[in-house]
């Protein structure tokens, strides 16, 4: 009986390295894995999902644990590209999570311009097996086409050790696998920004030109806060504060910021960063998105950021 379970064990074993033939494994070295710089980019993605999905109140606090399953990215599909997949909202078996990512990732590898799969880092297996290398490349690909503006830490790289199982046996070697470089951040990611932001565009234009849009801005601006008797005439000052900015995105979505939480005639550089600070996060909230203006910037009466968040909410309301 025993030599039987012996041999059953032995055809089984041979049947699962069969199976395995011929594919090759990335798994991160324990070293790399506590790299300063692995740690700071995965905070990063972390950050960048909670701030994208902090509307529909989803957190995600491991990037391993918390991916797998196809819900965040999902979410993270629709939010970012407008997609949406009819599949259920919570996929509680195996095999439903695996048909949810099949769907979900064919999806984002089209959006994501990756048609032939052999330059595809990822797959159903490795997201749903919480593959941490083969995720980190999926996020880093979809910030770099949905979300270029955002400085992802530069030139990380991990240690990787490669397994390969073949007729011989088990071959592993070690390598060095590339998860971002200098278009993840600094000037590049600058340059891009303004070549994809319409005000950095706008601003390019002759002077007439531009004047016309912050006109047509103004008059969006005064139409609504006409009702609650303000008037701006200087758009490049009267929102330093924070105080008319405050009132006017309560105003446009319909809700009321209470007066305690921000300081109605603030008196010195402090009150006024603490407005400012207060309507981005709103805006972030609604899911306008400003994380290249820095509240520092509006304070300091820098016109571009100014204008940067008016055009925001023009574009947004303007066909209400």
């Amino acid at each position: 009986m025993e030599a039987a379970a012996f041999e059953f064990q032995k055809e089984e074993d041979a049947l699962d390295i069969e199976s395995f033939q011929g594919q090759k494994q990335k798994i991160i070295q324990p070293t790399s894995l506590k790299d300063p710089k692995l740690e700071k980019l995965q905070e990063a993605l972390v950050h960048w999902i909670n701030s994208t999905l902090k509307s529909e109140h989803i957190v995600v606090q491991s990037l391993e644990e918390d991916l797998y399953d196809g819900l965040v990215l999902h979410h993270l599909l629709s939010k970012l590209a407008g997609v949406q997949v009819s599949v259920e909202e919570m996929a509680l078996t195996s095999v439903a999570q695996i048909l949810k990512l099949g769907l979900i990732l064919e999806q984002l590898d089209q959006r994501l311009g990756l048609q032939d799969s052999s330059g595809i880092k990822w797959n159903v297996k490795l997201i749903h097996n919480k593959d941490l290398l083969a995720t980190l490349h999926l996020l880093v690909a979809m910030v770099r086409a949905f979300q270029p503006e955002l400085d992802l830490p530069q030139n990380v790289t991990v240690e990787v050790v490669v397994v390969e199982v073949n007729r011989s046996g088990i071959k592993s070697d070690v390598m060095m696998e590339v998860l971002t470089d200098e278009r993840d951040g600094g000037s590049g990611a600058q340059r891009r920004t303004e070549r994809n932001d319409p005000v950095e565009q706008l601003l390019k234009l002759e002077p007439h030109k531009v004047n016309m849009v912050k006109q047509a801005i103004l008059h969006f601006v005064n139409q609504n806060m006409s009702s609650m008797g303000l008037e701006v005439a200087d758009m490049d000052k009267q929102f330093a504060d924070g105080v008319i900015l405050l009132l006017l995105i309560g105003q446009l979505e319909g809700f009321f910021v209470p007066l305690s939480h921000f300081n109605l005639t603030p008196v010195n550089h402090s009150e006024m960063l603490h407005n400012v600070t207060l309507a981005l996060d709103l805006l972030d909230d609604i899911g306008l998105q400003m994380s290249h203006v820095d509240p520092q910037d509006i304070v300091s009466l820098d016109n571009t950021a100014t204008l940067k968040v008016l055009y925001a909410l023009f574009v947004k309301h303007k066909r209400k």
